[in-house]
């Protein structure tokens, strides 16, 4: 009987280690190249840098509004002096809160729920001078509104809501809702329209089918739109100095600026700092809490737009 002759494997080279002979996995893989990652640090040291720079006022007013200052509650160590003149000033911190809180609330709401219907208008649907009315309502980005003030302060009256915080949200929201009906057009185009085509054939109306198909999937460019509207309300101080005259309706950033200046010309800088940073608290939490969604409704905005 004849054997069949085995091949045998190939000699390894002289002095070559079979440990160190190259396998697939790592023949598939490319080194990083120092140049890639001297520009990952680079621009990681940029933006690390960038984040410091807008921090850093924000640090300042807290270190501040704590620390002892001439002229000020808070003169001997580190305290909350500053907070307790800002809390007793006239109504009392507790009253501008509520009233900001009112506005800001107010006005999301309103800008809310008219751009989502705009928005939902403006892409679906088709009717006569489309076009013509939406170039129209983005051209209100392009007057200052402090110029529309005085007008609507005479239109508030005569409709007997000046100073009232309704009337103040009102016409934070006319301000809000171009930027805000645009950003919710360009977010209902992203979405495909085998969706709604889908949601009507199994029975829902146009209505049903926004709220049940078409919002959830809207809903980053929802919380965009809410997030600016409430930025622009609580920090807003030019509307509510014209059209509240009442010191127990002023929302917190009047009363923080009337707070500044007080007995003969004196600023107070320690109760000054503590109301920026009472200030910016809430809006700090609602960007963090809300950050992931605001970037996915801008990123849809720049793909559609």
């Amino acid at each position: 009987m004849t054997t069949t002759p085995v091949a045998s494997a190939a000699p390894l080279t002289d002095g070559a280690d079979p440990a160190a002979t190259p396998t697939t996995a790592s023949m598939g893989r490319r080194p990083r190249r120092p140049s890639a990652s001297l520009a990952s640090m680079g621009q990681r040291t940029f933006t690390g840098g960038l984040a410091l720079l807008f921090l850093f006022p924000m640090l300042w007013a807290a270190v501040s509004s704590v620390s002892p200052q001439g002229g000020t509650a808070q003169t001997d160590g580190y305290g909350f002096a500053n907070y307790e003149t800002l809390a007793n000033y006239q109504a009392g911190i507790g009253q501008y809160l509520l009233n900001s809180t009112i506005v800001s609330v107010l006005t999301v709401l309103l800008t809310v729920g008219v751009s989502l219907l705009g928005g939902y208008a403006f892409a679906r649907f088709q009717f006569p001078g489309k076009n013509l009315l939406f170039l129209g309502t983005l051209a209100i980005l392009m007057v200052p509104y402090a110029t529309l003030l005085i007008p609507l302060y005479v239109l508030l009256n005569d409709l007997g809501m000046q100073n009232s915080l309704v009337g103040l949200a009102l016409v934070l929201t006319m301000f809000q809702l171009p930027f805000a009906t645009f950003m919710m057009r360009i977010s209902f185009e992203a979405v495909p329209k085998e969706l709604e085509e889908a949601a009507l054939v199994d029975g829902c109306g146009s209505f049903t089918a926004l709220v049940r198909v078409l919002l959830p999937a809207v809903r980053p460019g929802l919380i965009t739109v809410g997030i600016f509207a409430f930025l622009a309300a609580w920090n807003d101080f030019i509307t509510p100095l014209i059209l509240i005259s009442d010191s127990t309706k002023v929302p917190l950033p009047l009363a923080v600026a009337n707070l500044r200046g007080q007995t003969m010309g004196i600023v107070d800088y320690g109760a000054t700092e503590a109301g920026v940073v009472v200030l910016a608290l809430p809006c700090v939490l609602i960007f963090l809490l809300l950050q992931r969604h605001y970037v996915r409704g801008f990123m849809s905005g720049a793909l559609k737009g």
